[in-house]
């Protein structure tokens, strides 16, 4: 009996990794759940890109819903998804606040320079303290932000059009039926 532990052991190691390999493939990794939703956002205040004596801070925001999109330039996604900042989320009329998460100031102004610049503002968040109390994990990221400062709505990874006509759309609806 003793011959064979090895044996079974090494099978539990194969039926777990497997198991593993299967979850992955059958669930979303960018449908993780943020504890964040239907919270206030974090309190913040952060020098604008470019001006650094000029901040933003959540104060300011309040009042009308925006959308805050985490990018950077050296976030390969963040090239993927740009276009639809510029085009398609632009049109939903919201405001986009630009979030830079640990980036070089020189390199995300020339980002912006050769993509175009679809921010409203934009924050700079050089040492990524405040991506932590957002619950950042990586560029791109996109949160739905209502006018009292409630999280409604956050998306890890690109915007597509799939995810704007399944995701956002219905978030914006459910956000204006609850406006008064």
């Amino acid at each position: 009996m003793s011959r064979l532990l090895p044996l079974f052991a090494f099978l539990l190691l194969v039926g777990l990794f497997g198991f593993g390999i299967w979850w992955n493939t059958q669930h979303d990794q960018h449908e993780i759940v943020s504890p964040l939703i239907d919270k206030p956002a974090p309190a913040f205040s952060l020098p604008v890109l470019g001006e650094p004596t000029r901040t933003v801070d959540k104060a300011s925001l309040l009042g009308k819903p925006y959308f805050l999109n985490v990018f950077a330039s050296w976030c390969i996604e963040c090239v993927h998804e740009h276009p639809m900042l510029m085009t398609d989320v632009k049109q939903l009329g919201l405001p986009i606040v630009g979030f830079n998460y640990k980036d070089d100031p020189q390199a995300a102004t020339a980002w912006l320079a050769e993509h175009g610049n679809p921010f409203d503002v934009i924050v700079a968040d050089r040492d990524g303290r405040t991506g932590i109390d957002f619950g950042v994990y990586a560029a791109p990221e996109t949160f739905l932000v209502d006018a009292k400062g409630v999280i409604r709505y956050k998306r890890i990874g690109p915007i597509t059009p799939e995810v704007l006509d399944k995701e956002i759309r219905p978030a914006l609806a459910a956000l204006a039926k609850e406006a008064p």
